[in-house]
């Protein structure tokens, strides 16, 4: 695959709703996509700083050398264009036929349209560029439309999914939407009556528009069919090329006076609950985010900076907790909280708490080996750093807290609210292409001074896999999680170069 920066990016926007929210999409040049926002931290003296997110539009376009080509409409650019580049900005338009606003019969929208006309502006931005594929960016109901694209309509046309080389989602609810409230009666009123086109977030219309035809049941999904599952094998996209980011902050979705984060629950990022935001078995980041709005995802630092290293960084960091064995006392349920912060950047660019709704489970090893759970993918950029002789550093931030329960019950007696049993950073720099291989890490707790002042010395960690191009080392957690979790317990980190 070339270079992923000289690939083409098509945007493709989220769910309008009915006619009057289809002419405020349409009346946006991008579609949303320009949208920035402004928010405070806390600085010194506890006073508020003005912090400024640009766009990922603009950002894309000053940080990475992306172009924006438009003549009256990109549409007409594109069909005025023998050759265009390939690192170009695209916006596709699906609303603009069903806005009532041009003057003409609109037409009405259908989420397997929208995909085949995506598909026609792939196979043009491909011919026009010369690039082997796009790049796929999508909010929402976007990131169906995406995988209507790749899970039916180009098996459909006999047509393998390499036109795509990645695909990015935001707040897409690949599991669909259901609520917290209602027992079940809103969903099945909501898909009866198709108000506003909503059906296509209920389980029968996902599973006609991400089923390809020879595979479709006339009766509707079979018994444990899962929306969020992308079919993998010959002529599929990897689902290693799927990242799914994940909002965990309800409470800043203000859409309908706040009803809509109401009905769907506390889990969630206001429209979308957690557990259905992902693609099993892809990339994701969680980040207190809502799904959109003045606060939401797309407009926010934590969503391009994961976006932008996922698309053009170069290495990626695999980290998990292994071997680890919890004490025997069913009583007991052990839960972790991660979060991941890469240096220079001010935001976090991975956190899983559980005041967010969205704790790491850690269950029993069975009979074996100790169990294994993931804590956190991340991507980093070499090209990104201050200097270029030194390494890549980022921190893994590691909650173990556990609760007693009897009888299904949670028992507050000797708990300490907001405590951990154990807590701690691991501080961990990765080698790079220029410096060579490698991985450092250490805890927090075994660094004297501040960790800005820290500096790798030595040798790296050995590499525990002689496989080439893939760096493992296992760092052993302090010995006072030994009683917490057993002496073998380690936090496992895999560095793959990503490209």
């Amino acid at each position: 695959m070339d270079d992923n920066r000289r690939l083409p990016l098509v945007y493709v926007r989220g769910f309008a709703g009915g006619t009057s929210g289809i002419n405020k999409a349409v009346d946006d040049p991008f579609y949303g996509f320009n949208e920035g926002s402004v928010h405070v931290r806390v600085g010194a003296h506890n006073q508020p700083r003005f912090h400024q997110f640009e766009s990922p539009l603009l950002r894309l376009l000053r940080e990475e050398g992306y172009e924006l080509l438009v003549k009256g409409n990109q549409e007409t650019y594109l069909a005025e264009h023998a050759e265009i580049p390939a690192n170009s900005i695209w916006v596709h338009r699906f609303y603009d036929r069903s806005a009532t606003t041009w003057g003409g019969e609109p037409q009405e929208y259908v989420l397997e349209h929208a995909a085949a006309d995506l598909l026609d502006l792939i196979d043009r931005l491909r011919e026009k560029s010369g690039a082997p594929a796009v790049i796929l960016v999508a909010h929402s109901m976007g990131g169906l439309i995406c995988r209507c694209l790749l899970q039916k309509v180009l098996p459909d046309l006999g047509r393998d999914a390499d036109c795509v080389a990645k695909f990015f989602t935001y707040g897409t609810p690949h599991g669909g939407i259901t609520f917290d409230i209602g027992g079940g009666w809103m969903e099945r009123a909501r898909d009866a009556l198709g108000i506003q086109g909503a059906d296509i977030f209920g389980p029968r219309r996902m599973y006609e528009y991400l089923t390809p035809k020879a595979d479709l049941d006339p009766d509707g999904p079979p018994k444990g069919w899962d929306a969020r599952v992308m079919p993998q094998g010959p002529g599929k996209l990897p689902i290693e090329r799927v990242f799914c980011l994940v909002g965990t902050d309800p409470a800043d979705y203000d859409v309908a006076l706040g009803m809509s984060s109401a009905a769907v629950g506390p889990h969630s990022d206001g429209l979308v609950q957690i557990e259905r935001a992902y693609v099993p078995g892809a990339h994701r980041s969680f980040v207190h985010r809502s799904h959109s709005g003045r606060y939401g995802m797309v407009n926010s630092e934590e969503g391009y900076q994961n976006l932008r290293r996922f698309l053009f960084g170069d290495t990626r960091i695999e980290a998990s907790l292994v071997d680890y064995r919890l004490p025997d006392d069913d009583d007991l349920v052990w839960q972790a909280e991660a979060t991941l912060s890469v240096r220079g950047l001010p935001v976090v660019m991975h956190e899983q708490l559980a005041a967010h709704w969205c704790p790491i489970q850690l269950d029993a090893a069975k009979d074996g080996p100790g169990a294994s759970v993931s804590l956190a993918t991340t991507f980093l950029n070499s090209g990104l750093r201050q200097s270029t002789d030194e390494p890549m550093r980022f921190m893994l931030d590691l909650r173990l807290i556990s609760l007693r329960e009897r009888h299904g019950i949670l028992s507050f007696r000797d708990h300490l609210e907001q405590s951990a049993d154990f807590a701690d950073t691991l501080v961990i720099d990765v080698g790079t292409p220029q410096a060579g291989p490698g991985i450092w890490a250490a805890w927090n707790s075994e660094i004297e001074g501040a960790i800005r002042d820290h500096r790798v010395a030595g040798a790296p960690r050995s590499d525990e896999d002689p496989a080439p191009g893939r760096w493992v080392a296992h760092i052993k957690l302090p010995e006072t999680t030994a009683r917490l979790v057993g002496g073998d317990a380690r936090i496992r980190l895999v560095a793959t170069p990503w490209t």
